[in-house]
Order: structure tokens, then C-alpha cells, then sequence
């Protein structure tokens, strides 16, 4: 349906945009549900083939349980950014059409269509394709504002996606040159372990580190998060990123199961270690609010890596199937929470007009629901109880202690007591005495309530029963 109004909004202009993406967003949260619940009802994915014509010629869209439920997580959180960006990027009664509105509510449907279809294709070269539109949806968001430091953090992804997704191609190349299909169950099925495969895997795998920002290529992600409007930031966080990510665990999973080896696991693990560790430390050092979230997400982001390490080749334990709840849940409890982070995040800055933490005095007195949001996302951040992050953070400690990785769990620990350590910091500023008196702009309770909503979710999933969900095992491809 994004893909559809995109057409629509581009036929109509921007005056009409804001109600095409309304009711966009909310027929693909209707869509993403009973996807969801069909998935999960009938224990077995859906798949749809693309005008009839069968694989290898033509395209299979498939909803297993991880597709099923990213595109619930999506559609919520477009339809939150959408809500909370309603009147910043409205049209003026009266006035000459503006041309930001258009090209920001084009980029949101473009970047939701793109994930969905992400979120359930098939085949690798489809699955380029969706990367590809969604980063070029998401750096017109980042550089929306204008100005020499958006435009530089806009060229500095843009360089990132294009050497990310170079190698990605070339990638694919190479398997479609060994296997003569791009089909990931088709190469699953005969892949082997020579030189050609595990060249290609190599190349597609650093391409879409570039693009997931995992250490040390994260220097794109901090600068463009943090120039980008709040509603913008909200979703490359929460979503843009997890994008790559999904496809790296199509890959490693889906794709390349038997190729799993023990050292090469390893070391996307040590990767993920170091973006927790160094993101954090870095994070604690920003003189800014929204550098200070965007740096949180580097470090978010590490502790999904130590799945590929936790789940081995013969997973089907119960270790194993914990390990693969806990990433799932720390992909979903850190959308929320990222996104609940950076619309409060925003809402500082609107109302003090500046976003420097050391300046955040009083802000407890004059905005506490923004505050509130803040804290909650911390919460899960820090993995502490009851939260999402917790939940997940937890599964994953107990599956890294159960296999004897002492290091990683040391690492998850250590995470959680640095995040504790930045988002207490600036909760102290902010419920300190302001440093000077300040007029201060007003904010819309409405705004808050979606930032306070989306964060909410993230605590919410701390509700939810420590056990290894059945759900995102539906429709594993091994």
C-alpha cells in the first residue's frame, strides 16, 4: 500500500500528502496484523508469487514469523513518526506549495515500501533492490534541513551506502555465477563451502555492515541520525538500520546456514562487542542530546551480533532458541525505545531550542512527560527490569553463560552499566535547577503522548514470559 500512495502523492502533490500517508500507514498496519495472525495461526509462513510466474523467473514474497513481526513493528512506528511530524511538515492554507512536505512525505513511503519489501523477499537481488530504495529514500530525510552539516552528513552516508551496497552486488554476482539462481532457498539447498561462495559471502557481508553502521563503519550513522528532523531520526533508527540487518540475518541464517563457521561467527561478535563498548563511551563524551542517542544506537546495535555466534550451526536447543528470542526481541525493544528517545529528543530541543545537555536544567518542571519518555527508553536501553531491553538482554546473557562465552556475557553486562551511566547523566541534567533563566517555546501534549507511547511499548515487553518464543521460528528456511 506505501508503494501505491507513493504513486498517488506524487500524482496529486503535496497538498494532499499528509491524508494519502495517513491512510497508507494505517491500511499497512491493518495488512501487517492479519499477516501476523494468519502467520501465526496456521504455524506456517505466507507466500504470494508475483503474477503467477514461479521462481527462478519470478518473485516470491514470503511472511515467516520474523517478517511477519518486523512489519508490525514497522507499520506502528511510521504511523507514530507520521502522527508526530503531522504539523511540521504541513501545507500552509494560502501559501505556494512547499516543497519539503512533499519530498518528506515521499521519502516516509518510500522508506516503508522498501522495508516491506525487505521484510519478505525471497531473493537476493530483490532484496538489493529494496536496500537500495531505502537508502535513497532515507538520505533526503537526513539532509531535509539544509545546511553544510546536514549536506556533509547526508554525502558521508550516501558514500557509506554506495561502497555498502557495491560490494553487496558484487556479492550476488558471484553467487549467481556458482549456483545460477539468486533464490535463497534455491541456494541453501546446494550451496558449498568453495571459493566463489565464500568470496561472495564475505563481500555481501561487509556491504551490509556498511550499511547497518556496525563498528568501525558507524561514522556515517551518528551525524546523519542526529541532523535529521525528530520524526526522521525516530525511523532510521528504529527501522533504516535494521533494514541491512535483517538482510545479514537472511543471510547467515537462511542462505548460508551450513557456511556458519565457529571463527568467522566470532567475529562479527567481536565487532558487536566493540560497537557496544566504544559506542557507549563515546555516547557518554557528547556535548549534544541527539548525538548522544545516535552514538546509543551504535552501541544497540552490537548487542545484536552476538546471535550469530550464540545460535550454531545445529541450533534446535533450547539455549540456541533463547539466544534467537533475545535478538529479536533487542531488535524490536530497541526500535521502540530509539524511537520514543529521538522524538523526545526533539521535543527538547524545540523547547529550549538547543540541545546541548549541560543546558537541560528545569526541563523536569516544564516538560515531564518529555522526561518521562526519555527515562522509560533508558530503561530498556540499560536492560533493566521490566523492560523489552531487559528481556532481551537477559536471554542473551543466559544464552552466552550456558555455552561458556564468558566474554560476551561480560560485555552485555558492561553495556548495560555504561547506558546506565549516559541516559542517569542526562536525566540529572534534566531534572536539575536551569542554569539561566529562558523563555521556553511551548509543545503540543499530543506530540508527547506519541513519543510517551512509542517508548511505552518497549517497557510493555518486559511483561512478556522469559521464554523462547515459537513465533519467530515460524518458516525458518533451514
Amino acid at each position: 500500500m506505501p508503494a501505491v500512495a507513493l504513486v498517488a502523492l506524487i500524482g496529486l502533490g503535496g497538498r494532499a500528502a499528509r491524508m494519502i500517508v495517513a491512510a497508507a500507514l494505517l491500511f499497512q498496519l491493518y495488512v501487517a496484523v492479519r499477516v501476523a495472525l494468519l502467520v501465526a495461526g496456521s504455524a506456517t509462513p505466507l507466500a504470494y508469487v508475483v503474477g503467477g510466474f514461479q521462481p527462478p523467473l519470478g518473485i516470491t514474497l514470503r511472511a515467516d514469523g520474523v517478517s511477519a513481526l518486523m512489519m508490525v513493528v514497522s507499520a506502528v512506528i511510521f504511523l507514530g513518526a507520521a502522527s508526530f511530524a503531522w504539523k511540521d511538515f504541513a501545507q500552509a492554507r494560502g501559501q505556494p506549495e512547499a516543497r519539503l512536505s512533499l519530498i518528506f512525505w515521499s521519502a516516509l513511503l518510500a522508506m516503508a515500501s522498501a522495508l516491506n519489501l525487505l521484510f519478505t523477499s525471497t531473493d537476493l537481488f530483490n532484496l538489493y533492490v529494496g536496500l537500495e530504495l531505502l537508502t535513497f529514500a532515507a538520505i533526503p530525510v537526513v539532509a531535509i534541513k539544509g545546511g553544510a552539516e546536514t549536506l556533509r552528513a547526508a554525502l558521508r552516508y550516501l558514500l557509506f551506502a554506495v561502497f555498502g551496497s557495491m560490494l553487496y552486488l558484487f556479492g550476488i554476482v558471484l553467487i549467481y555465477g556458482a549456483y545460477g539462481t539468486l533464490a535463497i532457498s534455491a541456494i541453501a539447498a546446494q550451496v558449498q563451502p568453495n571459493a566463489a561462495t565464500l568470496a561472495a559471502a564475505g563481500f555481501v557481508t561487509v556491504g551490509l555492515l556498511a550499511k547497518t553502521a556496525l563498528f568501525p563503519f558507524h561514522l556515517w550513522l551518528p551525524p546523519a541520525h542526529a541532523g535529521a528532523p525528530a520524526a526522521g531520526s525516530a525511523v532510521l533508527s528504529a527501522l533504516v538500520v535494521k533494514g541491512s540487518l535483517f538482510l545479514l540475518m537472511r543471510l547467515w541464517f537462511d542462505t548460508f546456514p551450513s557456511l556458519r563457521e565457529p571463527a568467522d561467527m566470532q567475529l562479527l561478535a567481536f565487532l558487536g562487542a566493540l560497537a557496544v563498548i566504544i559506542g557507549s563511551v563515546t555516547a557518554l563524551r557528547q556535548p549534544r542530546l541527539k548525538l548522544l542517542v545516535a552514538y546509543s544506537t551504535v552501541a544497540q546495535i552490537g548487542y545484536m551480533f552476538f546471535v550469530f555466534t550464540l545460535v550454531p550451526k545445529t541450533a534446535g536447543d533450547i539455549v540456541a532458541s533463547a539466544a534467537w528470542t533475545g535478538a529479536w526481541l533487542q531488535v524490536v525493544a530497541h526500535a521502540f525505545a530509539k524511537a520514543g528517545m529521538f522524538l523526545a529528543a526533539g521535543l527538547v530541543a524545540e523547547v529550549l531550542g538547543h540541545d546541548r545537555i549541560r543546558d537541560l536544567g528545569g526541563l523536569s518542571a516544564r516538560a515531564p512527560l518529555v522526561v518521562l519518555t526519555f527515562a522509560i527508553s533508558g530503561l530498556s536501553l540499560m536492560g533493566l527490569p521490566p523492560s523489552g531491553g531487559f528481556s532481551a538482554k537477559f536471554m542473551l546473557l543466559a544464552a552466552a553463560l550456558a555455552e561458556g562465552h564468558w566474554v560476551w556475557a561480560t560485555v552485555i553486562i558492561a553495556g548495560g552499566v555504561l547506558a546506565g551511566a549516559y541516559v542517569f547523566a542526562v536525566l540529572a541534567r534534566m531534572m536539575a535547577a536551569p542554569t539561566k533563566a529562558a523563555e521556553l517555546a511551548s509543545i503540543g501534549r499530543t506530540r508527547q503522548l506519541i513519543a510517551l507511547g512509542l517508548a511505552s511499548v518497549s517497557v510493555l515487553m518486559g511483561l512478556m514470559p522469559l521464554h523462547p518464543i515459537a513465533f519467530f521460528e515460524i518458516g525458518r528456511f533451514p
